[in-house]
């Protein structure tokens, strides 16, 4: 460079000043060691970190055609995407397995303006010190300049952050197979063929953890955590154990010592909008999930709007369907929330669900505009009509009895309980809707009809919640008769779950409303099941005296299949008062009632108990015949638990015959069937039994231990109560 200008043949008219400027040229600066720092009270993600590391380990595998694209570290948003990643990156760097460096650009996937691929490549190149005005303008040239410059490089881990589609990711691939591309989105990114990593929320134990660190780490001495222990926990569960959700409660206790863990999660667990608690001034939950919401196409926004509605914490697809007033499940929308981890597949087939968080988010957006809140007022009045009309017919076909007009929607009883095994969680919530008057009348409905299917199932403590919640609907619209069937219902319930006490109680208020209002079957009906509690409560006369009084009014008003039930319970009050013979006449015309009814299911129950009369009589083989009858009729309608009693019976009543293979038999059986029948404790005993009868017994024939050779175990009630009785009143 000379030290002189030439101004060459320039004709100046006076005084001239030369300015120079002199330009050092200089390798442009580079970021490739340009990790952001981890984050404070990481924990809780173990398996993932190491799946992650897995991918990156250039030593874990054969060399692949292209770099290992590890896309899925992909989430709801505030999972903690971003932190796995970072964490994954500095062991990797530890290791040695990328002494080229890490790059990190973030693609700001969610934001207004989304970093383009093309402007990712400018970022990317920069930090690999190549000099703006040497870098191409053309897409295709900047991506074939930075895997070339790649391609003269040692190993190098490329971290895009915060990806919101493939069209960002792909031109980031380097070439050859010696660096790695490690991207985190909210969408899954399938696309791509990548290593998928998907995070869903951190467990409680991980989610107590991150708010202890996280509070000693802006002071050691904090111990409102451990000292706080069982309120961290329902903090954690009120933060639905999301990562950012905790950090910014550990932010809000970090930054007032005086306040108690009780106290905000107290807060949280009051408030009208949770997620307005949750914002520390720099970070908000609903912040992040409205970044998410805000990409939706307008369809799939609608739906998770929805979603958010329906009762109970799983949606079926049928009810996604009526909540969009669709003819068929809006799959495809389903899919892609799932895609963008908004919702997630359910414990079942065909059963969605969604965050915590990311519902009180969704039902916020309906609240704040009052043209979202009649869309959500509408789609829940479709639910209701829907869960009421088609809990009527499932209803219908438990109940239904030959000679009857069968129910037109579902065509077996399996199918009737198929659909209420799959429904029950939203139907029992849907009940609870009834604190609203506008859905008073139909969660009245919904209750009764949910009686029958969860004695069935022995889901009481389901059925004594709808059926509290629909008795309080009737009571305040003022419904009596209504009100007095759910009395009933719900001393059933009360009975069943041993509190017999409560259920005498509640029969009693039954029994005189529907006397008071002369509805003579429903009296009965209360009458029979008064007369069950009041025999396990130990009153054998005034069991006898309400099963007497249930089946002559049965007969007055010509409910045959009714009074076979009344027959049935009679028959056991008098067992157990050792009136065998008339027992066994009881339990005979129990059967022979069933039997011209055409109620098969009822009539298992008299044989069963029939069978229990008749063995302890002493007469084995009829009650081992008797209890074959029952388990025939019992597998027939699936009715698992009754099935498992009866093969506890039959097994017993094989012992005192000596037949001992067949005794092992029927309790093994019972054991699967009582398992299925929601009973597992009995399932466990009944299998103990076949095992100590294995391993016990003499050749004489002794029964094992914890096998009782007495006549009593199987001569308990089995018939179940008339078909309708709980729930009639409130039809």
């Amino acid at each position: 460079m000379s030290d002189h200008v030439d101004f060459g043949g320039a004709e100046f008219k006076g005084p001239v000043i030369g300015k120079a400027e002199y330009r050092q040229q200089a390798p442009a600066p580079t970021a490739t060691n340009a990790l952001p720092s981890r984050t404070a009270g990481f924990t809780g993600r173990d398996e993932e970190l190491a799946r992650l590391r897995d991918a990156l380990n250039p030593g874990a595998g054969p060399a692949t055609p292209q770099a290992v694209l590890v896309a899925a570290v992909s989430g709801l948003g505030g999972v903690g995407k971003t932190a796995l990643a970072v964490e994954a990156a500095y062991a990797a760097r530890a290791e040695g397995w990328f002494p080229g460096g890490v790059l990190v650009v973030d693609l700001h996937g969610y934001d207004d303006a989304p970093v383009t691929a093309d402007q990712a490549l400018q970022s990317l190149l920069r930090a690999l010190g190549v000099e703006p005005r040497h870098i191409p303008v053309l897409a295709d040239e900047r991506a074939g300049l930075y895997r070339s410059l790649l391609a003269e490089r040692d190993a190098l881990l490329i971290l895009a952050d915060n990806a919101s589609s493939p069209d960002q990711v792909r031109p980031l691939l380097p070439g050859g197979d010696r660096h790695r591309l490690l991207v985190t989105s909210r969408d899954r990114l399938s696309q791509l063929g990548a290593r998928l990593v998907p995070l869903e929320q951190l467990t409680p134990e991980a989610a107590y953890t991150l708010l202890d660190r996280a509070l000693r780490i802006a002071d050691p001495g904090d111990r409102r955590i451990p000292d706080e222990a069982e309120a961290a926990a329902r903090l954690a569960g009120l933060c639905g154990h999301l990562p950012l959700a905790l950090q910014i409660a550990a932010a809000l206790l970090a930054e007032d010592p005086e306040r108690t863990v009780a106290e905000l999660a107290d807060e949280l667990s009051t408030s009208y909008d949770r997620l307005a608690v949750l914002d520390d001034g720099d970070r908000s939950v609903r912040a992040t999930f409205d970044l998410s919401y805000r990409r939706l196409p307008g369809r799939q926004a609608r739906l998770l709007r929805l979603l958010a509605l329906a009762p109970g914490p799983e949606v079926s697809e049928e009810v996604a369907a009526v909540l969009v007033d669709a003819r068929t499940p809006p799959l495809r929308d389903l899919s892609a929330l799932a895609r963008a981890h908004l919702v997630h597949r359910g414990s079942g087939r065909g059963l969605w669900r969604m965050h915590d968080l990311v519902r009180a988010f969704a039902v916020g957006v309906v609240d704040a505009e009052a043209e979202l809140r009649e869309e959500g007022e509408a789609a829940r009045l479709r639910v209701m009509g829907f869960y009421k009309g088609s809990a009527y017919a499932a209803d219908s076909r438990l109940r239904w009895m030959p000679g009857n007009p069968e129910p037109e929607r579902f065509t077996h009883t399996a199918e009737a309980l198929e659909w209420l095994d799959r429904e029950r969680p939203g139907l029992v919530a849907a009940v609870l809707w009834g604190a609203d008057d506008s859905y008073a009348e139909s969660a009245i409905v919904l209750a009764s009809c949910l009686a029958e299917y969860c004695d069935w199932r022995r889901h009481f403590d389901d059925k004594i919640t709808a059926t509290r919640a629909g008795q309080e609907a009737a009571h305040r619209i003022g419904d009596r008769h209504a009100e007095a069937g759910l009395w009933n219902n719900l001393g059933v319930a009360l009975q069943l779950s041993e509190r017999v006490e409560e259920a005498i109680e509640a029969h009693i208020r039954a029994r005189e409303v529907f006397r008071s209002v002369g509805d003579r079957l429903a009296e009965a009906m209360a009458w029979n099941n008064l007369g069950l509690c009041e025999r396990q409560a130990g009153r054998v006369e005034e069991a006898i005296e309400a099963h007497t009084r249930a089946y002559r009014l049965f007969q007055d008003v010509g409910a045959a299949s009714y009074e076979a039930t009344a027959w049935n319970h009679l028959g056991v009050a008098l067992a157990q008062a050792d009136r065998l013979e008339e027992a066994i006449e009881a339990h005979i015309r129990a059967r022979d009632l069933s039997q011209t009814v055409g109620y098969r299911r009822y009539e298992g129950g008299a044989w069963h108990n029939l069978g229990a009369a008749l063995w302890q009589q002493g007469q084995t083989a009829a009650a081992i015949e008797a209890y074959e009858e029952a388990r025939k009729i019992h597998e027939d309608y699936e009715d698992w638990y009754r099935l498992g009693q009866t093969l506890v019976a039959l097994a017993l009543a094989h012992l005192d015959a000596q037949e001992h293979a067949e005794a092992r038999d029927c309790l093994h059986r019972s054991a699967d069937a009582l398992t299925r029948g929601g009973a597992p404790a009995q399932a466990a005993e009944a299998r103990a039994r076949a095992d100590a009868l294995t391993a016990l017994e003499t050749p004489t024939g002794t029964p094992a231990p914890g096998v009782p050779p007495g006549r009593t175990a199987g001569s308990g009630p089995l018939g179940p109560r008339p078909p309708g009785a709980p729930g009639s009143a409130g039809r």
